[in-house]
């Protein structure tokens, strides 16, 4: 009797285990991706342009593009929720960048995870803000406005409805119309810890406690509830794409560190993983010297993201404006990050051999980088 119990038993368990097996997916590649952005860039604006740079970058071995879709309040395409971003509606508002780097991308088995690179972020003179300054977020002296590359910008409350309908529109219209493979949210998807003093947020604090939001804006409790309304968002984001009838939803977020994230922008990134709100995580490491940049991938909470079971690429700096990574340090910070496990996201496609390819030239580091790639383990 017991040998038969015993039998039945090992036959169960090898057939859960042979199901296990045959539902495993295989590891995904490690990935070598870019930032594709319109500024400082003419790739938005030519068709043959955009053909052009996927077909190097797939000869150069990435695997994933992150073009900017979402860009100092304006798109790149039509859209109900907000106006065409100025350059491409006066050059060729029928080019539809972001599904034209789609379909191209599509072709070579490369992926595509649009950026929406301002997130909550809007300019201080937008249409929008003017129409809608309840809106708007405020620090405790009542000023709204940042300054960023020389503008002024404010920081919408995702906290208010208006806010989540226009965002969680702006997301889900890229999404249906390109048939992208994800979406990604950085470090302007964010409630800057100042902020948070404003009428709608008073009277909703008040509502949910009973009790005037404290003066001190970096007070535990008060960062921990304003963080909650931006996870509150993050996951309405989710069950929208999720409901949207388009498989599963694929969220990428590439924040800073994770002291800096949430003491500065409320971004708790390590519960969002852990909480499954998020799918991917590329963390920033612009860090000025190799040994910086080195030290920046030991912090106790990327060490750990690598145990959560998604995928963790480490943002590295190529080039931008005046600031160029020399090919020797920018191969030797792709060695480091791949040697810790993680992939690699390039900021951004001018820095890698275009623009802003710094002294060795374009070539060369285009050379490099495929080789780069193709060496890597």
């Amino acid at each position: 009797m017991k040998r038969r119990l015993a039998l039945a038993v090992s036959l169960v368990l090898s057939g859960l285990l042979a199901s296990i097996a045959v539902e495993a997916k295989e590891p995904e590649p490690r990935r070598i991706g870019v930032w594709l952005t319109n500024s400082p860039s003419p790739l938005y604006y030519s068709k043959q342009r955009i053909q052009e740079a996927v077909e190097e970058l797939s000869v150069a071995g990435f695997n994933t593009l992150y073009p900017n879709v979402w860009s100092r309040g304006t798109t790149f395409h039509r859209s109900r929720w907000a106006p065409m971003e100025p350059a491409l509606l006066q050059s060729n508002p029928n080019l539809d960048p972001i599904c034209r780097f789609t379909e191209a991308a599509h072709r070579r088995g490369l992926r595509v995870i649009p950026w929406f690179e301002y997130g909550l972020m809007e300019p201080a003179d937008a249409a929008v803000v003017r129409q809608n300054p309840e809106w708007v977020l405020q620090n405790s002296s009542g000023i709204s406005t940042v300054s960023m590359h020389g503008k002024e910008m404010v920081l919408l409350n995702p906290a208010h409805p208006g806010v989540k309908e226009r965002f969680l529109g702006l997301i889900g219209e890229i999404v249906q119309r390109c048939k992208v493979d994800g979406i990604q949210l950085d470090d302007h998807f964010a409630w800057p810890v100042e902020l948070g003093y404003d009428p709608y947020t008073r009277a909703l604090y008040r509502q949910e406690t009973g009790q005037e939001p404290p003066e001190l804006h970096t007070d535990r409790a008060w960062m921990n509830w304003r963080r909650r309304q931006l996870t509150g968002l993050l996951r309405e984001l989710r069950r929208t794409l999720k409901d949207s009838g388009l498989g599963s939803p694929y969220v990428s977020l590439s924040p800073g560190p994770f002291r800096f994230a949430y003491n500065h922008w409320l971004q708790d990134w390590e519960i969002w993983a852990l909480g499954g709100l998020i799918d991917e995580l590329v963390v920033q490491n612009y860090a000025y010297s190799l040994r910086g940049f080195e030290k920046d991938l030991q912090q106790p909470a990327l060490t750990k993201a690598s145990s959560w079971g998604i995928p963790v690429e480490i943002g590295i700096l190529a080039g931008f404006g005046g600031r160029t990574t020399e090919f020797p340090d920018l191969s030797e910070r792709v060695k480091l990050a791949i040697a810790r496990g993680h992939g690699v996201i390039y900021f951004y496609w001018e820095g890698l051999w275009g623009a802003h390819a710094g002294p060795e030239g374009g070539a060369l580091r285009r050379e490099g980088l495929k080789r780069l790639h193709q060496s890597l383990p």
